[in-house]
């Protein structure tokens, strides 16, 4: 009987540590699928941010001519506040518009809305188009000035945060390659929420997303240049420049050859 039973917790033992071993390779699969997940939208948003159109170039280079026209002359907010027009996302818009009309694009102001449904909150949305006429049709460029911005989350992971620092925050691109973006980041942020166990908010949602700059809009082309008035003496403490951060610098060691065909 003694013999029995010393045979039989041998036997407990043994799958004790047989489970103990599965947990651990179960644990470490995990660790290398979430490892390869990271790597790959890393390389996919890469690939999608550096393949540009001339088109896409030739307006990028405008916005960020105007962002540094703007800068430079300090103008003063046009809803009445004595801030920076760089400050007030609304004037900002407008000027960088204005700027690209003079270049000789078809840019406005576009507004979106949508409706509440079971899936995401209602909202609303600003930003920038521009509209060009080609061989094959119209082509849309979109342009928004804070996109970095309209990803980050406070509670987002190492890897999700790293994922969002290589977008540009000045995005410039048509809708197809916004498209692409939107998916890789709303991924990237589900799962993020996945591994710290948390809910996803609706307002991060690929729907919610998309509905931003993706939903129909109105389109406001009339643009008025503000007042340049002089800032006052008093100056609000210095932020980075929006222009510190450009789109190649965050693609170190690439290579990226235009695409002429828009």
């Amino acid at each position: 009987m003694l013999a029995q039973s010393a045979s039989s917790d041998e036997s407990c033992d043994h799958h004790s540590n047989e489970m103990e071993f599965d947990e651990d390779e179960v644990d470490k699969d995990t660790i290398q699928e979430n490892r390869r997940f990271w790597d790959n939208q890393h390389q996919l948003l890469q690939a999608t941010l550096c393949r540009t159109s001339s088109l896409e170039s030739r307006i990028r280079h405008a916005t960020k001519e105007a962002l540094q026209e703007i800068e430079s002359v300090e103008t003063a907010c046009g809803c009445g506040r004595q801030i920076p027009a760089t400050t007030c996302r609304n004037c900002l818009m407008r000027e960088v518009s204005r700027h690209l009309q003079k270049a000789g694009y078809n840019s406005a102001i576009c507004k979106t809305k949508w409706r509440s449904s079971p899936d995401i909150p209602s909202g609303e949305h600003n930003f920038l188009d521009v509209i060009e006429r080609t061989k094959r049709g119209e082509v849309r460029v979109i342009v928004e000035v804070n996109f970095r911005g309209e990803f980050e989350m406070a509670r987002g992971s190492e890897d999700y945060n790293q994922l969002v620092g290589r977008l540009p925050e000045v995005f410039v691109g048509k809708v197809e390659r916004l498209s692409n973006v939107i998916k890789i980041v709303c991924m990237a942020g589900k799962r993020c929420m996945k591994e710290k166990k948390m809910h996803m908010g609706p307002w991060r949602k690929h729907r919610y997303m998309q509905a931003k700059w993706l939903g129909p809009c109105e389109r406001d082309t009339c643009t008025t240049s503000l007042s340049m008035m002089p800032m006052p003496m008093t100056k609000p403490r210095p932020r980075a420049s929006m222009l510190t951060v450009d789109l190649l610098d965050k693609l170190p060691n690439m290579h990226c050859t235009p695409v002429e065909v828009v």
